[in-house]
């Protein structure tokens, strides 16, 4: 089997240090971080299955692993990894990306935030989506978000039409749109999006 291409996160390599610590301050200065959780939280039952790829420095997983949910986090940059186990040591985080995801017991959601869709390797979205699907119990679904047009340190701008077109070919279809994790309007700078399995 051929190794996927590297993400752009890989390829911007020190550009993104500065991410870790900009959460971090915030969580020091107890800026509400939990937006994404909160939305996750409230698209499953009690006590459910919940991965979290790109899981970042942890907050994510952390919050919801607060609220009773069984987590799985996966986190393929060293740095973030360490940063992760170091401020949330009760959330276990695997070394992968999604494309080198061990088989895993299905998930109720799957929680891919913080604009991991726009750091993926090149070319390799709709691979990642249908990776993802087939992780999915039935019945579960994808919780995504990601800056559709503003491009910083290496990633990539991706318009909503363009990855509505790679859902579908993945096997996804669009059940909600959103601008924000607190559920406004859709815009052009930001989506927060849930999928399904198409049928």
């Amino acid at each position: 089997m051929t190794s996927p291409p590297p993400t752009r996160w890989a390829l911007a390599g020190q550009r993104n240090r500065g991410y870790a610590e900009t959460f971090a301050t915030r969580l020091a200065e107890g800026v509400d971080v939990d937006g994404e959780a909160r939305l996750a939280d409230a698209l499953v039952a009690r006590r459910s299955r919940i991965l979290d790829v790109g899981s970042g420095m942890g907050r994510v997983a952390a919050a919801l692993v607060a609220r009773g949910h069984d987590v799985v986090a996966t986190e393929p940059d060293d740095a973030l990894r360490a940063q992760s186990l170091a401020t949330y040591a009760e959330v276990a985080v695997l070394p992968h990306e999604a494309l080198t995801l061990p088989d895993l017991d299905p998930f109720d959601l799957i929680v891919v935030v913080g604009n991991v869709m726009v750091y993926l390797g090149e070319d390799t979205e709709r691979e990642v989506l249908a990776r993802l699907r087939s992780l999915l119990a039935p019945g579960g679904r994808i919780l995504a978000g990601f800056h559709l047009s503003g491009t910083k340190n290496g990633s990539r701008a991706y318009p909503a039409e363009e990855f509505v077109s790679d859902a579908a070919a993945a096997g996804l279809t669009v059940d909600l749109r959103f601008g924000s994790y607190e559920l406004h309007a859709p815009n052009d700078d930001y989506a927060v999006w849930v999928l399904s399995p198409t049928g």
